[in-house]
This record gives C-alpha cells, sequence and structure tokens, in this order.
C-alpha cells in the first residue's frame, strides 16, 4: 500500500483458546486457582529460604533467584489470559505487546543460564567438595545470579529493539494468549530459533558437561547407598532442567513453530504452571 493509504495496527487483538469460549467461566476459575496456588507455592519458597539460617546456602540462593524468575514469567502473561477469558481484555497495545514480548523471552533467557549455574553449583559441590566452601562465597553467587539475569535480558534487547523498528499494518489478531515471537512475526521464525538456540545451546552445554562430571564421580563412590544419596541430592533439578528445556526447544527450537500455534499455547500455559 501507498504511504497515504498506508494504515498502522496501533493494538492487538489476542485470540487465545476462542475454540474453548464455551467453557470461559469454567477455565477461568481453574486458571486462576492454578496460578495463586503457582504463586503462592513459590513465595513460601522463597519466604522459607529467607527466614531460615540453615538454608543460606548457595543452593537455596540460587533456588530463590529460580522461583523469582518463575514469579515473574508467570505474572507476564498469565494475567493477561485471565482478562482474556473474561473478555473485557482482549486487546493489547503496541507498547504493551512490545513489552510483553521483550520480557517473556529475557525472563526465560535468565532461566536458562540459572540452570546452567546451579549445575556448576552442583558439580563443584560434589566434585570439588573441599574446595567447594572456599570456592563458592556469597560474592561470587552473587555475581552468577547478577549475570544470569543480565545476560537473559541482554540476549533479547537486540532482537527487541529491531523489532520496535518495524511498521505493522496487519493484520492485528494474534492466535496466542499473550504477545510471542512466533504468532506475531512469521516471516523471522527462522531468526528466533536461532537465537533461542544459541541461548539454549549455550546454557544447555555447560549443564551437560558439569552433570557428566557428576555422573562420573557418583559411579566412583564406593557402595551404592553413597551413590544413591550423591544422586538423589541433584535429582529435582534434574527433573526441573529436563521439563523446562525439552518444553523450551519445542516452543522456540525448532523450525515451522508456527504452524502449530493451539499445541504451542497449550505447551507455553503448562510451562509456566
Amino acid at each position: 500500500m501507498s504511504n497515504s493509504t498506508e494504515i498502522l495496527v496501533t493494538e492487538f487483538i489476542l485470540l487465545g483458546f476462542p475454540e474453548l469460549c464455551h467453557l470461559r467461566e469454567l477455565l477461568f476459575g481453574l486458571f486462576l486457582i492454578i496460578y495463586q496456588v503457582t504463586i503462592l507455592e513459590i513465595l513460601v519458597i522463597m519466604v522459607t529460604i529467607r527466614a531460615s539460617h540453615q538454608l543460606r546456602s548457595s543452593m537455596y540462593f540460587f533456588l530463590a533467584n529460580l522461583s523469582m524468575l518463575e514469579t515473574l514469567c508467570t505474572s507476564v502473561t498469565i494475567p493477561k489470559l485471565l482478562a482474556g477469558l473474561l473478555a473485557w481484555a482482549r486487546t493489547t497495545s503496541f507498547s504493551g505487546c512490545l513489552t510483553q514480548l521483550f520480557l517473556f523471552p529475557s525472563l526465560g533467557s535468565s532461566e536458562c543460564f540459572l540452570l546452567a549455574t546451579m549445575a556448576c553449583d552442583w558439580y563443584l559441590a560434589i566434585c570439588r567438595l573441599l574446595h567447594y566452601p572456599a570456592t563458592m562465597n556469597w560474592k561470587l553467587c552473587l555475581y552468577l545470579a547478577l549475570s544470569a539475569w543480565l545476560g537473559g535480558f541482554l540476549a533479547s534487547f537486540v532482537s527487541t529493539a529491531l523489532i520496535s523498528r518495524l511498521r505493522f499494518c496487519g493484520p492485528s489478531v494474534l492466535n496466542h494468549f499473550f504477545c510471542d515471537i512466533s504468532p506475531l512475526l512469521r516471516h523471522l521464525e527462522v531468526l528466533d530459533s536461532v537465537a533461542a538456540l544459541a541461548v539454549l545451546a549455550t546454557s544447555l552445554l555447560v549443564t551437560m558437561v558439569s552433570y557428566a562430571h557428576i555422573l562420573a564421580t557418583v559411579l566412583r563412590t564406593p557402595g551404592w547407598a553413597g551413590r544413591w544419596k550423591a544422586f538423589a541430592t541433584c535429582a529435582s533439578h534434574l527433573v526441573v532442567i529436563a521439563t523446562f528445556y525439552t518444553t523450551t526447544i519445542f516452543m522456540y527450537a525448532r523450525p515451522q513453530a508456527a504452524s502449530s500455534f493451539d499445541l504451542n499455547k497449550l505447551v507455553s500455559w503448562s510451562t509456566q504452571l
């Protein structure tokens, strides 16, 4: 279209789950309860770690940071979903969409880096036990946590800055319950996948190398009781890593993700709750 007739998009319409519109009230109540329980659980973890002197260690310090990231990441998207289910706030402004488009991948990238940091912490605790107290001091813990947070936000800053300079002429309807890059910019999906792979590959490589050393150390531990105790120590972290990376790679680090938006919406929601 010519510049004189071009109409720029100033707001977007989020479809959410239109195929389940007849269950809006039920879904709203269900999602609201799950969201509140999720936030409450995360806050309990953070308060418990803060209040207990016995939990003042690097492991629980990183866990508190991970809980904070989960709280923020969930709160960036789920309230908009709940508002959309009420049918009075299905639209979002361009600036609001851009903010959400920046915060969600930034927090997700920070979580990737923090999980890799936690894997390194486990490596030092199990494989370098004698050097661990001197190495993993509070100054280093703070530095690593800040690096994870800043690294995640810097990873999404460039792409968001480039997107903010684009001119959107339509359509203004997004088949999602929040502003995600796949339904917003289908033609930049390959670029999105490359950026996601860069973050995921870096953090996942560090995590895998750390756990490879941990596994080797555990296998050298004499007796099944000692091996099981060492493995059980980091089993919960392994479950979180497996769940997080599986769903994240499915959504953002595979080509032609835009062809399965409905499935992506379900996976996005499940990972946040």
